[in-house]
């Protein structure tokens, strides 16, 4: 029953919050624009379509969810209430840029039809996360808090807050002295000098620090200020121009874009399960629902990237914010984006200054992973979080990943392939085993084998018995789990009967 709050718009705590979407964003559009760049695409098509259109799903989905966090604000009667963060995913946003632009590029040798291949893919997997969306309540409820919760951990504490860390000791005179503001300001909540925001003022000190140490360069700001201009946020039928190509001679990628989906809307359910375990329950099948639509109405504009509900979503819980800090996202993300602001910014801030605050967004993710289960769940989240460290690896190299890493371990590649799945597999398996429910152990590692054997896990792409090692490996997992079940079975039936024999002799 709705009941009626003063739930407000905006309050103080939602500052440190948007700064902290915002630079995790920023990161991201300025990846994008960097990349698409080097490899030689026009400014008008970067700047004129990709980041507009990347923008109008940035939009789209921060105001909305903005909309569903004063929804549950006034059904629970509560003033609490955090708006979920939303944006692109970083992890999926590198598979488009190069497991489908580039390819793209490469088979077409023309840069408007790889990006309009590369949009018409962005809207088949924004149709596929709505589809998908249907049953994402149930799939929520078949998987345990650990497993979710620990893969989710695993991504953040390898590509958020061990990334972010290494970037933030890359230039330690700026990232050390912004790390440790955060610390003080944020985990150790002492005010900043005149009430500053925590994060600004880590991202202003840090900028100051490195032009007056010359770690930052006017030549820089120059540069960012030349793509300043006016940018407007027109559709366009680019991604249906794209399906033609994407459905005949470049029907490979849908090999692509299947898999990496499915990952997006796993992560959207694990960051969304993480919200509802710091306290705020959102519908997942209807988040899952939004980053679909928000990704279809992207490409429309000519954006190219998925969009998922970021695991800042906790961060920002823990920071006190509600719902405006997604509001002014949504609105400072679209003037930046028709006026080009965006690479001017990206090139006055230095990444070490804006890396601590996605440092503390990804340890508070790793606390809740386990804040938010019982102790004798811990080994299932740390197993969970293992394939991560695999996946890290492999895709932080420039050459063959095989071999580069085989003299450290030839299962650190095959453990990283479709890390999400066996992370979460694994997690699952394990609370089961803790909890001797042997079946649903045994029913988990029945779905590992066939994912690996059409290869969405331990192998580098779909196929036809693409990882046979790793299937035949499960099937004899789920027959001992069935055994240990039968086992199980047979033990308590024996406890039964003894203690009716005593009941009798007693009587």
């Amino acid at each position: 029953m709705n009941q009626t709050v003063n739930y407000p718009l905006f309050k103080k705590e939602d500052t440190d919050a948007f700064f902290a979407l915002f630079q995790n964003n920023l990161a991201n559009f300025v990846i994008i624009a960097v990349t698409m760049l080097g490899l030689g695409f026009p400014v008008s098509i970067v700047f004129g379509q990709v980041i507009p259109g990347a923008a109008v799903a940035v939009i789209v989905g921060n105001l909305y969810y903005a909309y569903m966090a004063k929804r549950l604000a006034q059904k629970e009667g509560r003033t609490d209430v955090t708006a979920l963060s939303y944006g692109i995913s970083t992890p999926v946003m590198f598979v488009f840029l190069f497991g489908v632009l580039v390819p793209a590029y490469t088979l077409t040798d023309n840069y408007q039809l790889a990006w309009q291949i590369a949009v018409a893919a962005a809207f088949i997997s924004g149709l596929i996360q709505v589809i998908a969306s249907v049953a994402g309540n149930w799939i929520r409820a078949q998987i345990p808090r650990a497993a979710l919760l620990g893969a989710l951990a695993g991504v953040a504490l390898t590509f958020v807050a061990g990334e972010m860390l290494f970037n933030t000791f890359s230039i330690p005179v700026v990232g050390l002295v912004a790390l440790v503001i955060i610390i003080v300001g944020v985990i150790g909540k002492i005010a900043m000098p005149f009430n500053i925001p925590p994060t600004l003022f880590a991202i202003v000190i840090g900028t100051v620090l490195a032009f007056t140490l010359g770690y930052q360069s006017t030549g820089q700001i120059a540069e960012g200020l030349s793509n300043v201009g006016f940018y407007p946020l027109i559709p366009s039928l680019a991604a249906f121009d794209g399906m033609s190509y994407l459905f005949t001679a470049l029907v490979g990628l849908l090999a692509v874009i299947l898999p990496i989906t499915l990952y997006n809307s796993i992560e959207t359910m694990n960051n969304v399960d993480a919200m509802d375990a710091a306290g705020d329950g959102y519908d997942v099948r209807e988040c899952q629902a939004v980053d679909g639509v928000g990704t279809m109405l992207g490409s429309i504009f000519g954006g190219l990237f998925p969009t998922t509900v970021y695991i800042a979503s906790v961060g920002s819980k823990e920071m006190g914010a509600g719902r405006g800090y997604s509001i002014l996202n949504a609105v400072v993300f679209g003037l930046a984006a028709v006026t080009g602001v965006i690479a001017a910014l990206s090139a006055i801030i230095p990444l070490a200054a804006i890396a601590p605050i996605l440092v503390f967004v990804g340890l508070s993710m790793v606390g809740t992973a386990f804040q938010s289960n019982k102790t004798k769940y811990f080994p299932a989240v740390t197993i969970a979080m293992l394939p991560y460290f695999a996946n890290y690896v492999m895709t932080r190299f420039n050459a063959d990943a095989g071999a580069t890493v085989a003299e450290i371990s030839e299962g650190i590649v095959p453990l990283g392939e479709g890390a999400m799945f066996t992370a979460i597999i694994l997690g699952a398996i394990t609370v089961f085993v803790i909890d001797r429910q042997f079946i649903k152990a045994a029913m988990f590692s029945i779905i590992a084998a066939g994912l690996s054997f059409v290869g969405f896990m331990h192998a580098p792409e779909l196929a036809i018995n693409a990882a046979p090692d790793y299937a035949v490996a499960y099937l004899i997992i789920a027959v001992f789990f069935v055994y240990l079940a039968y086992k199980e079975a047979n033990s308590t039936i024996k406890v039964v009967q003894n203690e009716s024999v005593k009941q009798q002799a007693a009587s």
